[in-house]
């Protein structure tokens, strides 16, 4: 008998993250269907092996592990176009969003990606809504962040969004962050309820502001080299696969955000709801940005956009 083919998933979050669960889940459909075939592993967590979360990149794309996920802000170095997803307050809902992510636009976005790396995009995790925290005051109108430092994804369209705002931008790797953080050496950052849960910035910042400014997907990519090395019958599988895990990590991230928000209130934080008019007042600040939106990323790409922005 071959060889099994060896498959190795790999992420940066714990094994009960909703991200851990959905590698979990292709990996037993895979087993469930190929048994010898495959041999699947997982390494969950990265940062555990003194990885930064960013290398998740680079470790796919050269084969140490066949496949990662990581927010798309990371490629917009390599990839420019993916800054269009960075765009503030650029989707009403949730479901606005993932459609667009699964439809051209989701499309178009992973042939860039795949244009320039090693990767194949399959599918698009939810990394979801993000939301400001912070040490120093509640944040309720944009004067509030005024000179705060705060770790932003590194990207050029979030760094510009909170300089429009006020705020001191600091992009950075998660990683870096959560030290600067726990040492107090930042004062802000944003990010879903459940991240800022899951990493315990939450224990370390008292001030916590539902702002929903970005929608941030990950993609699930794969050493492509390995992919398409594949029989036809194993890649077929990993596609359904991930489309279901997709499906399935979405659900979870519903229920991750309002468990987070009870943790959050549980620690003694305060949570500040906008309202439409505060809302509207953080849009306004960001205007500048959306208007240079057409010229920097061009009008085909923002028009794939069309009836799923807020």
């Amino acid at each position: 008998m071959p060889d099994p083919i060896r498959i190795r998933m790999g992420g940066y979050a714990p094994p009960t993250s909703g991200f851990s669960r959905a590698l979990k889940r292709i990996g037993d459909r895979l087993a469930d269907e190929f048994g010898e075939r495959v041999e699947v592993k997982y390494v969950w967590n990265i940062m555990e092996f003194g990885y930064r979360a960013e290398d998740i990149l680079w470790l796919v794309e050269n084969g140490l592990l066949t496949l990662g996920y990581q927010s798309s802000s990371y490629l917009t170095d390599r990839v420019p176009d993916l800054g269009v997803v960075d765009l503030p307050f650029l989707f009403a809902s949730a479901q606005s969003a993932r459609a667009a992510m699964d439809g051209a636009l989701g499309d178009v976005l992973a042939r860039g990606i795949e244009e320039r790396t090693n990767f194949r995009i399959l599918g698009w995790f939810e990394n979801g809504f993000r939301h400001i925290s912070n040490r120093i005051r509640p944040v309720r109108a944009p004067a509030d962040l005024a000179g705060l430092r705060m770790r932003v994804l590194p990207s050029k369209v979030q760094a510009r969004t909170f300089e429009l705002l006020g705020a001191v931008p600091m992009p950075m790797d998660l990683t870096q962050a959560i030290a600067l953080i726990t040492a107090g050496d930042i004062d802000a950052q944003e990010n879903p309820l459940s991240n800022t849960v899951t990493y315990g910035v939450h224990k370390f910042h008292r001030f916590h502001t539902l702002s929903n400014h970005f929608y941030i997907s990950r993609p699930i990519f794969l050493h492509r080299t390995a992919f398409e090395s594949w029989p036809a019958d194993l890649q077929r599988a990993m596609r359904s696969a991930i489309a279901d895990a997709v499906a399935f990590q979405r659900e979870l991230h519903v229920e991750e955000e309002e468990q987070a928000r009870q943790a959050i209130a549980a620690q003694g934080c305060e949570i500040v709801e906008l309202t439409a008019a505060d809302h509207d007042a953080f849009a306004a600040a960001v205007a500048p940005l959306l208007r240079e939106a057409r010229q920097i990323f061009g009008p085909a790409l923002l028009d794939l956009m069309a009836g799923h922005v807020a």
